[in-house]
């Protein structure tokens, strides 16, 4: 059986690195994923995808990236479910065995001047001038 996901796309928010009680390191974050197509009406959606990475990969993830940052990973669909308040609550995420940092790499300050603008998409919403994207918990439709 094949259970591979690829997605490239930025963080709604700073990742969430926590410990198991054997002191396993786990981290969990959001990423916005643009869509390829246009919908009916001729826009582009995004999909919200959960994601989970766990060990020293998680710890690295946890140092170099932030709400914003551009990244790509590779793992697998997962599904749990747990039971709240007498309800079955099924959860579907990515499990992330490795990930790309896809951002550029900042630039010294001397060279900032020379230096050639970014051939960007303007019609990109995840591009902010290299700044983060301010998605409140509100702004989710779940």
């Amino acid at each position: 059986m094949i259970n591979r996901a690829v997605l490239v796309g930025r963080l709604t928010r700073d990742p969430d690195l926590k410990y198991t009680s054997n002191g396993t390191a786990v981290i969990s974050f959001n990423m916005a994923v643009r869509r390829p197509f246009p919908n009916a009406d001729g826009e582009r959606e995004t999909d919200f995808i959960n994601c989970v990475m766990w060990r020293k990969a998680a710890e690295n993830f946890a140092n170099f990236t932030h709400k914003g940052s551009l990244v790509g990973i590779d793992g697998r669909i997962q599904t749990r479910n747990y039971e709240k308040d007498g309800q079955r609550v099924y959860i579907t995420e990515v499990v992330a065995d490795n990930f790309s940092l896809l951002d550029p790499k900042p630039q010294s300050p001397q060279n900032n001047e020379s230096a050639p603008q970014s051939n960007a998409n303007p019609n990109d919403p995840f591009v902010n001038g290299g700044q983060s994207i301010d998605i409140q918990d509100s702004d989710l439709p779940f």
